[in-house]
């Protein structure tokens, strides 16, 4: 049983074929027609198309002004994209600590990190829970600082009815493969503000206000009609792909409750999507270690995954800059690494797909029965 499989229908086909046959293949009416839908959908004035999650990330720093020299605030518990976009344009990310509930950024070790050279905060809502936007974006206004929402996990997910993407100065959004969403490949930045939209669109295509008019640096980050074509035909079905996966995410909160599993959560005011169904493996608890956990469910036909087995500042590239291990600096972070362990929860599962995941993961703990 995989741990994830793309969702395309033929309803996808088809809308990728009139794409590819409309003649206009990069820059038509497909793209037009994404950007304002996936707009409505978040509830923002603006949503602009790029070639990846990474690039959206990368651009909507750019356009708020992130350049050589500041400091970002990231979490350490991420894919390493949410700071090697920081890096990127030659600032420095600041590794703040989790929260082990959610595993999203502590407003509370952000709040330790703000200094003088602070740009922004990037708020990752990780697993497809939202981080704390509220406190975070608080902290933003009050230390005259920009607020990033990293949601290449949270399509559709919601605080306070609000969408993921709706709270920060801009919001980065990935269409992998994978994603609650997809369109293969692709990304996208969402705000509010005009003057971000705009920048972000003269970065993605060469800095050209008309043709051939270039008013200000841009490279091309431009997505092709077909990719537009399966996003749109992908976000008209998107809300009903997450109630499957809240519908398994519950069948296995119910089935796995008195396992010893620490299980995922959807805090009061939270909308989850569950792109990934995360339990931690706390060996005190029962009896073997995550990785022991994974290797029983391999045997037993159960696919999983480790997202994601280094926190950032482990990784090599970031102990070579000069970072400290994450244990030292953030010790959620680290426990979390060696302990988080994601099972299939995507929507072509079937009930009784969840169900002998369940079994199998009491077998494997020795809890048959």
């Amino acid at each position: 049983m995989r741990i994830a499989e793309p969702v395309v229908d033929e309803d996808d086909v088809r809308a990728v074929v009139e794409a590819l046959q409309s003649g206009v293949l990069t820059g038509g009416r497909y793209t037009v027609e994404f950007e304002r839908e996936f707009a409505k959908y978040i509830g923002v004035r603006h949503a602009v198309t790029v070639v990846n999650g990474t690039l959206a990330l990368i651009a909507a720093l750019y356009a708020l002004g992130v350049r050589e020299g500041d400091e970002v605030i990231v979490p350490c518990f991420s894919f390493i994209a949410t700071a090697n976009a920081v890096i990127a344009l030659g600032a420095r990310p600041v590794f703040a600590d989790i929260e082990l509930e959610t595993y999203n950024i502590d407003p509370a070790s952000v709040e330790n990190l703000v200094s003088r050279r602070t740009k922004a905060i990037i708020a990752v809502h990780l697993y497809g829970h939202m981080a704390d936007v509220e406190r975070l974006k608080k902290i933003a206004e009050e230390e005259g600082i920009t607020l990033i929402e990293d949601a290449a996990q949270a399509h559709g997910a919601e605080y306070k009815g609000v969408k993921a993407g709706a709270w920060g100065d801009a919001a980065a959004f990935s269409f992998y493969a994978t994603k609650n969403m997809t369109m293969g490949e692709g990304g996208a930045v969402t705000t509010n503000r005009d003057d971000v939209a705009w920048k972000v669109k003269m970065l993605r295509d060469h800095g050209q206000e008309e043709k051939y008019l270039h008013v200000t640096f841009g490279v091309n980050l431009r997505i092709t009609s077909m990719q537009a074509a399966l996003g749109l035909a992908q976000l008209r079905k998107l809300d009903a792909l997450n109630e499957a996966r809240r519908r398994n995410a519950q069948l296995l909160n119910e089935g796995l409750r008195d396992t010893g599993l620490i299980l995922p959560v959807e805090k009061p005011g939270y909308r989850h999507v569950y792109h990934q169904y995360v339990v931690r493996v706390d060996p005190e608890e029962v009896g073997l270690t995550r990785d022991e956990l994974a290797e029983r469910l391999r045997r037993l036909g159960v696919e999983t995954a480790v997202h994601y087995p280094r926190a950032i500042p482990d990784q090599p590239l970031y102990r070579s800059l000069g970072y400290p291990p994450a244990e030292k600096i953030c010790p959620n972070a680290a426990t979390a690494a060696r302990q988080v362990l994601s099972l299939p929860v995507h929507p072509k599962l079937e009930r009784s797909d969840v169900e002998y995941v369940i079994k199998a993961v009491r077998r494997a703990l020795g809890q048959e029965g």
